[in-house]
């Protein structure tokens, strides 16, 4: 027996049902779904029926599949795949699975993957990736690990390697030799792919609400009155925080040579945090949510305030005062850890852990990654009196979706930092992993840019998690005020926007959770079969509704705007800044001037938000309700109480392109979670100049409704922004005054762009920004 308490040992329903199972004495094919397969080979002919460290469910509804046998062939056959087995230790050349839409080049064999030369040559790439462990002084990009989409329509997981997890909650060993693959054949159904992934590993868990509003993180010394001036800082800016995190400089790092080095550490350090207690309780009434920096890999050591109980836990003699080595392959070590290091810290008014091992993949079990039993034990350990559970550490490999929030690293403050994130955070739900949290403005080295830190500000308001953080150094700062007035307005206005999308972002977190699709995702999702939608990797999905395209390089000096290319898929597509209607099924390049970027609402879009004055992250006593025009449209907001079996309400809003009625129905589930009553307002972009009606106080358990009265056709207004953007560009004033005549003296679009092609002077970037406003719609 391992010792360790339930809480600490995940559910798993490892077992298929056996009319999904075929077998020889030496494989077993199990058919999990019409699109995957689970593979195995064994040579001593005992499989593994326990869960995995990435597996944990495989009791699935049988799919519809029929199977052909001839000496030792075997073939099985779904209508997506076709496998082909000729006996013996799995090879390239004995075993095959086919994916039926996909072509002759859709062919998956144990050890390769999938590929064409033809599909580069038409820019689809084949190993779409996945993500990687850690950015740490990346600059610019870094090699990603597989994930389970590719372009020809088939790839594979190989979970050979990993451990089984015991019925007590602990890892074993696998029988040596097998080989245990599972084969992904949906096509470019890539969000299909996924969700199967989810289904077989778990879903992702819903975040904390908490979670998904901004988050202060500093690599800095702080006083207990210095961290507390800052948040009554940020109180008087109006710059709105909801956790709370201090790095390693909490406890203590100047100690005694002959225990080591003060990277590890439990116990405060009085001198910066007098009353350790009354500052975390201090934070909690300012509304924060406290998370510490751990670095674990030097264990319990003499010095620490928990030594004596740890020791003694552990079987070592206090006076000795021989450590308490790091040892997550000791059942032992880990009940101490938490019982006696963690859980009387968390009772102080620790909420969630920072866990930054940096110290690689052994232990003292083969194949057992430290880092994934920490993320395991700790996520585990975190709900354990009945809360949203939470950590904050690294990737662990797949199936580390279920262990969030990810730590992306320490980056190098550059634009090919900031370019490489928005692709990198996409492209990681491709092994289903939706919720990273990246260093915000850069980490270390780099040169300070007011520009480059606002457009980094930008990228994390519409990130999954939004966390600013910095290194040590003096200048590394990343408070807004820090910066020159245009940079320190904008970042404080994302900021402020970040933390109204709660109502929006917590119905998204919950939705996503139990639709299985992670919050962020790829283009070429939803159009797999546009070679734009690859190209356009900067551009992602946020929910079900907004595409989001940040800006991630500088912005030219003529226009005073940087430029974005976007995949729109079909139907309307309206940005919520600047209320510019664009057609889509088309490939778009986008300008934004700093204050701005691309943020595109599909018709029908009904995005709830709070007042910019409503700076709690409880279930909101104020709704504004942005409607897009365009197309009849349906929201359900979700808000709950927090717990991890949560006690629910859900309120239905549905608006009418036709009638221009608004309407919040009356909410269902349990209504003591959200206000009685709420003050409710509605704004409609992409008709003309945005419309506001106030539907004023609203019963929750009632409901009401509302009318737009003005204009609800798309306006794009376009000879109004054509003067806007030239009375602002910094071009020759006669080439203004030319340009601007030909819009008004040619009639159509088409024949305004063609008049502005001829014109001399009209320089390229002035052209494109031009050719975007007049084109939008057409």
């Amino acid at each position: 027996m391992t010792m360790l308490p339930p809480h600490l040992r995940l559910a798993t329903t490892p077992l298929a049902p056996p009319g999904s199972v075929v077998a020889g004495e030496h494989f077993r094919f199990t058919i999990l779904t019409e699109h995957l397969m689970r593979c195995e080979y064994s040579p001593s002919g005992v499989f593994e029926d326990r869960a995995t460290q990435t597996v944990v469910n495989r009791n699935l509804p049988t799919p519809d599949y029929r199977v052909h046998r001839e000496g030792e062939r075997v073939q099985v056959f779904t209508n997506a795949f076709h496998l082909d087995y000729s006996g013996g230790e799995f090879t390239p050349t004995n075993l095959s699975v086919q994916e039926l839409t996909g072509g002759y080049h859709s062919v998956w064999r144990p050890g390769e993957e999938p590929d064409s030369k033809f599909a580069d040559y038409l820019g689809l790439r084949t190993q779409l990736g996945g993500t990687a462990r850690t950015l740490d002084a990346v600059d610019g990009a870094c090699e990603l690990e597989k994930g389970l989409t590719n372009s020809l329509g088939i790839t594979s997981l190989d979970d050979s390697h990993s451990l089984a997890l015991t019925d007590d909650g602990w890892v074993a060993q696998r029988p040596e030799g097998n080989l245990d693959f599972y084969v992904f054949a949906h096509g470019r159904n890539y969000g299909e792919a996924v969700r199967d992934f989810y289904r077989i590993s778990g879903p992702q868990p819903v975040l904390p609400r908490y979670a998904l509003g901004n988050w202060w993180s500093r690599y800095h010394d702080y006083t207990q009155d210095e961290y507390q001036q800052l948040v009554e800082r940020f109180e008087d800016e109006r710059l709105p925080f909801s956790v709370a995190v201090v790095d390693m400089d909490w406890h203590l790092t100047d100690i005694d040579e002959k225990y080591g080095a003060g990277w590890t550490g439990y116990t405060w350090n009085t001198e910066l945090f007098p009353d350790h207690v009354a500052f975390l309780a201090w934070l909690h009434e300012h509304g924060l949510k406290v998370s510490l920096n751990v670095h674990p890999a030097d264990g319990i050591r003499a010095f620490e305030e928990a030594y004596p109980a740890v020791a003694e836990a552990m079987g070592i003699d206090p006076a000795s005062e021989l450590p308490a080595s790091f040892d997550f392959a000791d059942p032992r070590f880990i009940r101490a850890y938490f019982e006696h290091v963690h859980h009387p810290m968390e009772a102080e008014g620790v909420d969630f852990w920072w866990l930054d091992w940096q110290q690689g993949s052994h232990s003292r079990i083969p194949g057992l990654d430290p880092l994934w039993m920490l993320n395991h034990l700790h996520f585990l350990d975190s709900g354990r009196d009945g809360r949203r559970p939470l950590t904050f550490s690294r990737y662990a490999g797949p199936g580390s979706h279920r262990y969030p929030v990810g730590f992306s690293g320490d980056t190098v403050i550059s634009w090919a930092s900031l370019d490489f994130q928005p692709y990198f955070t996409a492209t990681a739900s491709n092994i289903g992993y939706g919720w990273w949290s990246h260093d915000i403005g850069g980490h270390m080295f780099g040169t300070k840019d007011d520009e480059l830190a606002t457009r980094w500000v930008q990228f994390g308001a519409f990130s999954p998690v939004n966390r600013l953080h910095s290194s040590n150094g003096i200048f590394n700062g990343k408070e807004p005020w820090r910066f020159g007035p245009v940079a320190r307005q904008v970042m404080g206005d994302f900021l402020r926007l970040r933390h109204r999308m709660l109502p929006w972002l917590f119905t998204e977190n919950v939705e996503s959770s139990r639709g299985l699709y992670p919050l962020v995702r790829p283009m070429y999702w939803s159009d797999p079969d546009e070679i734009s939608a690859y190209q356009c990797t900067n551009q992602y999905w946020f929910g079900r509704d907004l595409l989001v395209c940040p800006i991630t390089t500088p912005v030219v000096s003529g226009t005073r705007r940087a430029a974005a290319r976007m995949w729109l898929p079909e139907g309307s597509w309206t940005d919520l800044f600047t209320n510019l209607t664009y057609r889509g099924g088309r490939a778009v390049t986008m300008h934004r001037a700093i204050h701005q970027i691309p943020v595109l609402a599909r018709a029908g879009a009904i995005i709830p938000m709070t007042p910019e004055d409503e700076l709690g992250v409880q279930n909101p006593s104020r709704l504004e309700l942005h409607v897009v025009a365009g197309a009849d449209g349906s929201y359900t907001l979700v808000e709950d109480d927090e717990r991890a079996q949560p006690r629910e309400a859900r309120t239905r809003i549905t608006w009418s392109q036709t009638t221009g009625e608004l309407v919040v129905h009356p909410a269902e589930g349990d209504l003591d979670v959200v206000p009685g009553v709420r003050h409710v307002t509605a704004h409609l972009h992409g008709a003309g100049d945005v419309q506001v009606i106030n539907l004023g106080e609203v019963t929750t358990a009632a409901g009401a409704a509302g009318r737009f009265d003005g204009a609800l056709e798309t306006d794009n207004q376009t000879e109004q922004r054509i003067f806007d953007f030239l009375d602002e560009a910094e071009i020759a004033i006669f080439t203004k005054e030319q340009a601007l005549q030909l819009v008004k003296r040619h009639p159509t679009p088409g024949s305004r762009y063609a008049a502005l092609c001829e014109l001399r002077g009209l320089d390229h970037d002035t052209l494109a920004v031009l050719r975007e406003l007049l084109l939008a719609v057409e």
